[in-house]
């Protein structure tokens, strides 16, 4: 009998290992989205601890999901209508949360000088002036962005641009300290190990890898869609760390839509150079 349990022992601790990361994933996804989960899944407080890993394998399905409503859109509409409509898509699944978040992040830092006051205006549910300017302003930059790529390029950068927006992200909660005692990011996003922001950079990397292989894009519109997310990234971190001494919730969601754009930016600037 012992003989018997003891080749499985390590198989039964894979299916478990295995089923615990579907089950994070699974959190990360109800957490970040409006898509529903299956029923079997549960819920248990730690998990949420260990899902934000998964927080960038989210941006990996939202991106190919707007890629897909893009696709679809662009055979019958002109481009910018797909391109609105796919935008659109992606923040009705995402319930506008990283949307939110970059008009809260625009109404604290707008105008206020003191930590307290930046975190107490964030923490307000009502939109302000530099919120709301600040949300248009970047919502017409991302579709514009994306308007004035190739047809073939837009699909590209929706599944590149959103998981690694999300990985920009996610380097904020690995590396900054929370500084809110309550918010959205709790109990999500107060602290990552270096494991688990391991997992959440291969996570990046697999979309990367398949459309580099496959030559959809190219290294160098690559690397200037990158560059452009790590100067962005870094830029607003050096903010929040000087303003308000670390990062909230809010400042996910603007990290994310803001180096999502440059990205954007990035590869059509090296589109219109020549690479």
């Amino acid at each position: 009998m012992e003989n018997n349990l003891t080749p499985s022992n390590p198989i039964s601790k894979a299916r478990a290992w295995l089923l615990h990361q579907v089950r994070l994933f699974f959190i990360a996804l109800q957490f970040f989205t409006r898509i529903q989960i299956p029923g079997w899944v549960g819920f248990e407080e730690q998990w949420l601890h260990q899902a934000s890993r998964y927080f960038v394998l989210v941006g990996t399905l939202i991106g190919a999901l707007g890629a897909a409503m893009y696709f679809v859109c662009s055979l019958l509409l002109p481009q910018m209508v797909a391109v609105l409509l796919s935008t659109i898509f992606t923040i009705y699944l995402t319930g506008a949360f990283h949307e939110d978040g970059f008009a809260d992040v625009c109404d604290g830092f707008g105008g206020t000088v003191t930590a307290e006051r930046t975190l107490e205006i964030m923490k307000d549910s009502r939109i302000g002036a530099y919120g709301a300017i600040g949300i248009t302003l970047m919502l017409a930059l991302k579709c514009s962005a994306l308007f004035y790529l190739p047809s073939s390029a837009v699909m590209v950068a929706l599944v590149l641009g959103h998981p690694l927006s999300r990985l920009a992200s996610t380097a904020l909660i690995w590396s900054l300290n929370y500084v809110r005692a309550e918010g959205k990011a709790k109990p999500l996003a107060q602290h990552m190990s270096t494991g688990e922001f391991a997992t959440a950079v291969v996570c990046a990397m697999l979309p990367v890898v398949v459309v580099l292989y496959w030559g959809w894009i190219s290294w160098l519109s690559l690397a200037c869609g990158l560059l452009g997310v790590i100067v962005s990234a870094i830029w607003m971190a050096r903010v929040f760390v000087r303003r308000i001494g670390g990062y909230t919730g809010d400042c996910l969601g603007a990290v994310q839509q803001l180096t999502e754009v440059f990205f954007y930016l990035g590869i059509l600037s090296s589109l219109r150079i020549g690479f």
